[in-house]
């Protein structure tokens, strides 16, 4: 049980420090969010409150 708490412990520091982070303006560029993994996956873009994003 102690050894997969550090395993599951260690795959979530890894993926923290691995991760890829972006900043994403809207097109009409008064309106911007960030993200953590994926801009796909950001709160800011599932609930729609940029708009469409500008082509990057």
């Amino acid at each position: 049980m102690g050894k997969t708490i550090k395993i599951i412990a260690l795959l979530g520091a890894l993926s923290t420090l691995t991760a890829c982070t972006g900043h994403i303006d809207n097109k009409s560029k008064n309106c911007s969010y960030d993200y953590l993994l994926h801009p796909a996956i950001s709160i800011s873009k599932i609930i729609g409150g940029c708009g469409p994003a500008a082509d990057q």
